[in-house]
């Protein structure tokens, strides 16, 4: 057996005589503990938050979405619409007209956006399974909305005797002429409420879902004219493949982003949150980790007759140094492996039982990763290894001359 490992695992098993250093060094390993354990917690709960708040844009936005370099919509011409439907690696893909219009109910009203789509949305996103109450009726005279905006303005579904009202302005050019003043500068639809989708507060109080042909009608644009285009693929499919053959097909006046790129500010801030997190941990277990600089210190100034007596039998000085090494790196290593552990038994736990709550109905999300075991244990080692090396440059010839 390796002759440093050997003496190293003999002190790490043994007490020392004195009681203060006995104290001491449990509680630097107390500390590893915790600090590890903590640090465990903290990454699962930032990954699981990660999750929870990516599903509301899993669940409302698409694979890729294709939408103008300029302006509010391009035209789709009937060839290219084929040829995209050609594509072996999209499996759906749905038209959209999108523009800000205001709702009006009674005596209440709002700005909302309108989003017309056509039957194929339902396959390119998941958006069944954000309805609340009623049915995604996205056909006629229906619409489908957020909650927010339901329980704001007070619509309620089937309304067929008092229906809502949109109001978008018509487009035109030059100036106002007398005319043009006998006619109202807006176009009108009356809509029922067929369903009610609940995501997250934002988008709650955003859309208006209605069928594409209605939207269009009510915008006063062509058949072809949209605002975006949704694609739902194959799993595992290459990304970069089907947006090079989209780009090809609907040339340069579109833009094709995926589900990252669409929401680019909400996955920037959850990393840099994450990363943060995670350097103030790290800040906090290099403060915790001085205790272990002090503690092998400690046990060398009380293994001091060893150390002599193993220098007078040949141990080279850098034989001892590397004793305490080896020691420091055990001490730390076997801490935080324990608060990973400990860690993990709480995240599972969290998990099965959902015993920390946001809400009366809703648990605090966590998330078990590996990725997270590794994190931590390589960030225990590597601090570690460093304090270990700090603490073991102390025995000199010095330390150990009679």
């Amino acid at each position: 057996m390796n002759f440093p490992l050997y003496i190293a695992k003999r002190y790490l098993r043994s007490k020392s005589s004195q009681n203060a250093v006995n104290i001491i060094n449990f509680i630097t390993f107390l500390v590893i503990v915790i600090g590890s354990a903590a640090l465990f917690i903290v990454l699962s709960a930032f990954a699981g938050l990660k999750t929870f708040s990516l599903q509301f844009t899993n669940s409302f936005d698409p694979d890729l979405k294709a939408m103008p370099v300029t302006g509010k919509v391009f035209s789709l011409s009937p060839q290219e619409e084929t040829e995209l439907g050609n594509i072996g690696e999209v499996t759906h893909f749905s038209k959209e007209l999108e523009e800000r219009v205001y709702l009006s109910f009674k005596d209440k009203g709002d700005i909302v956006d309108i989003k017309g789509v056509d039957e194929n949305y339902r396959k390119t996103t998941g958006i069944d399974s954000t309805i609340y109450f009623g049915n995604w009726g996205v056909n006629g005279q229906s619409a489908v909305m957020g909650i927010g905006i339901s329980n704001s303005l007070g619509i309620p579904v089937g309304n067929y005797q008092n229906p809502m009202v949109v109001l978008a302005p018509k487009p035109g050019k030059g100036s106002v002429s007398s005319q043009s003043l006998n006619s109202k500068p807006y176009t009108e639809l009356p809509l029922v409420l067929s369903g009610v989708y609940a995501i997250e507060d934002n988008l709650d109080k955003k859309y208006v879902f209605v069928s594409l042909p209605l939207v269009q009608n009510l915008l006063q644009k062509d058949d072809g004219e949209i605002s975006g285009i949704n694609f739902k693929l194959n799993p595992s499919v290459d990304l970069e493949e089907v947006r090079t053959a989209i780009k090809n097909i609907l040339g340069e006046k579109v833009v094709v982003l995926s589900r990252r790129e669409l929401n680019g500010t909400l996955y920037r801030m959850l990393n840099t949150e994450n990363l943060a997190t995670y350097l103030i941990f790290t800040l906090v277990l290099i403060i915790a980790l001085f205790n272990v600089v002090g503690a092998i210190i400690m046990m060398i100034l009380d293994k001091q007759q060893n150390s002599k007596t193993l220098f007078s039998l040949g141990t080279t000085i850098k034989e001892l140094r590397r004793i305490y090494f080896v020691q420091g790196v055990l001490v730390t290593s076997l801490g935080g492996l324990i608060g990973v552990i400990i860690g993990s038994l709480l995240i599972v736990s969290q998990l099965a039982f959902g015993w920390l709550k946001i809400t009366p109905s809703l648990a605090y999300p966590v998330e078990y990763g590996v990725m997270n075991v590794v994190i931590v244990l390589a960030t225990i080692v590597v601090l570690g290894v460093i304090s270990s090396k700090i603490a073991s440059s102390r025995v000199s010839k010095k330390l150990v001359s009679f």
